[in-house]
């Protein structure tokens, strides 16, 4: 059976997306990835692009929104435009996985959403995109290949526990059910960094 759209409206005590508050583990000294990555659908936003949307697509006046052939109406999950301010405040690449069958309607749905504050498309975030059919593990070795990034300096976020395979890789994989919020972000660093040993300060000389 598809899955259903969800909603990505913030509830009345949820912070509005240019209010977002940074990842705790941004700023608390320890380590963080040198690439992180995300899927697409579910995972910055609550739709699958292949099957729930209909071209052509247009856009809302302010770029939060955009609607499609049937009115229906598509937008980010209210934490993603501030993860993505916050991690390229970091200098920390950002990379798409995603193995749509509709590539070319995720890209233009990527390049018509804009960030909130700062007009920019939410395309305009990401340094590298692997967005086509297939194994996530084929869309990491590219990745790999494109920035020269070892693995296990990779943080993935995805929405299908099968797409797991990618550890094999040496990639941190952080599992969301529905969608990429702040606290994701936060327990998707504190595994990485307990997977590769990074969980603890490291002794200062003094």
């Amino acid at each position: 059976m598809p899955r259903k759209r969800t909603s990505a409206a913030p509830t009345s005590d949820t912070p509005t997306p240019s209010h977002t508050p940074a990842p705790a583990t941004f700023s608390d000294g320890l380590p963080l990835p040198k690439l992180i990555v995300f899927d697409l659908d579910y995972t910055i936003w609550p739709f699958w692009v292949d099957t729930h949307v209909t071209p052509p697509l247009e856009k809302s006046k302010d770029g939060l929104k955009v609607t499609d052939r049937y009115a229906e109406v598509f937008e980010l999950y209210p934490d993603i435009p501030g993860i993505l301010e916050a991690i390229r405040q970091k200098d920390i690449p950002i990379g798409v996985a995603s193995r749509t069958h509709a590539p070319d309607l995720g890209r233009e749905m990527l390049s018509l959403l804009r960030v909130p504050s700062t007009s920019k498309r939410a395309l305009d975030y990401f340094d590298h995109l692997q967005i086509y059919p297939g194994s996530k593990t084929t869309h990491f070795e590219r990745l790999q290949r494109e920035t020269g990034i070892e693995y296990e300096e990779m943080l993935f976020f995805d929405d299908e526990s099968r797409n797991k395979n990618v550890e094999g890789l040496g990639v941190t994989m952080r599992l969301v059910r529905d969608g990429v919020s702040v606290k994701e972000v936060d327990q998707g660093v504190k595994e990485w960094r307990k997977r590769n040993g990074r969980d603890k300060m490291q002794d200062i000389d003094t």
